[in-house]
């Protein structure tokens, strides 16, 4: 499809006026002291900048492009919804026409690529050089082809959430109907109608396991996910293929700053982890118990001063559901299979209409013109 594409150069500054976006005068503390659903777009390079939501009424409409004039390329995204600016944000208000949500979208990426390896701290992106920078788009009788980048947006979004669909219908997740006993489950929650007790972690499970170091220089390449400390994909810091330990599916790990996370796939593991063997137990139970543990683990008692060592997990003592003086681990699995259904209703939902939406985005601009 793109063999055969026309290309052209196009100043930012000609298609978009690029100013600051209005922001609230608070400090960071105090901005996000107002509980609320508006997104705050910042300087991260993560979950399309937001850092955080707020109860104050948007500052920007949304349908724009942002980008961080103190950061790297990493930080220029596309807002479809209102919210709020801050400080460093800049927007890129289109001129003369009306841009549509795909053509933004294929806008950021052009702009990402331009910008790439360019900018840091030490170099900020300011908006005289944004709005010298050219970018290469799609044109079409010297004018920009803003049909193709239309189609061509759709169809990437089309092969996507058909992964999506295939992943949700093999998985059976597609199903999100709550069964008679998921539906108490979730009432008897809600009305707290559930005994708890307190239990220590290594009366449970016995003690946990500590993983060993592996420098990074001595990581070979693999396809053993390999476990470190920190929220980024989920710890996976790298896929060796290294002698190593390697643990069972179905278990929990915590990292020395007391986050806990649930592994469904075998692992490798740093010493800055600990593996709880939760193995023998169902799934849905053991992600009820990841939650338990990492309530009380990633309460503030450990950080870099006072780190989270495997010996550390037994004294542990969670909070979990009980049945005659034994955790009722039964309850915790249809609880847990229960709000998965809730949450992956949405996301079903989302799917189906967004495929329908894509299909006809699709039919409208490939009238008469092959893919």
């Amino acid at each position: 499809m793109l063999e055969s594409v026309e290309w052209g150069e196009y100043r930012l500054g000609d298609l978009f006026e690029i100013r600051p976006t209005k922001a609230y005068k608070y400090t960071n503390r105090d901005l996000f002291s107002f509980s609320g659903d508006t997104p705050v777009v910042t300087n991260t390079s993560f979950n399309n900048g937001i850092s955080g939501t707020v109860g104050l009424d948007p500052t920007e409409e949304g349908g724009i492009i942002t980008y961080s004039d103190t950061t790297t390329s990493d930080a220029i995204f596309y807002q479809p919804y209102p919210f709020v600016g801050y400080s460093h944000i800049q927007g890129l208000y289109p001129k003369n026409r009306e841009w549509s949500k795909n053509a933004l979208l294929y806008v950021v990426v052009s702009f990402r690529k331009s910008s790439n390896g360019l900018f840091d701290y030490g170099n900020k992106f300011n908006r005289a050089i944004a709005s010298d920078m050219s970018i290469a788009l799609p044109t079409r009788e010297s004018e920009i082809d803003f049909e193709f980048m239309e189609r061509f947006i759709a169809l990437l979004n089309a092969q996507r959430l058909a992964l999506l669909n295939a992943y949700l219908s093999v998985t059976g997740l597609k199903d999100y109907t709550l069964t008679p006993e998921e539906e108490q489950a979730v009432k008897d929650l809600e009305e707290g109608n559930v005994e708890w007790g307190m239990y220590r972690l290594g009366d449970l499970f016995g003690e946990a396991t500590r993983g060993k170091r592996l420098k990074s220089e001595d990581r070979i390449s693999g396809n053993l996910p390999f476990v470190t400390a920190g929220e980024a994909d989920m710890g996976v810091s790298a896929f060796i293929g290294n002698d190593v330990e390697v643990f069972q599916p179905n278990t929990i790990t915590i990292d020395m700053f007391g986050s806990a996370k649930y592994r469904n796939y075998a692992y490798g593991a740093d010493d800055h982890v600990a593996v709880v063997h939760t193995q023998n137990l169902p799934k849905h139970a053991v992600c009820f118990i990841t939650s338990a543990i990492h309530k009380v683990a990633n309460a503030g008692d450990f950080h870099y001063g006072r780190n989270f060592y495997a010996k550390d997990a037994a004294p542990l003592i969670v909070s979990l559901f009980e049945c005659q003086g034994s955790p009722d681990y039964g309850r915790m699995e249809t609880l847990i299979s229960a709000i998965e259904k809730l949450v992956i209703k949405d996301v079903v939902l989302y799917a189906d209409r967004e495929i329908e939406a894509t299909k006809q985005v699709v039919d409208k601009t490939s009238k008469n013109k092959p893919i």
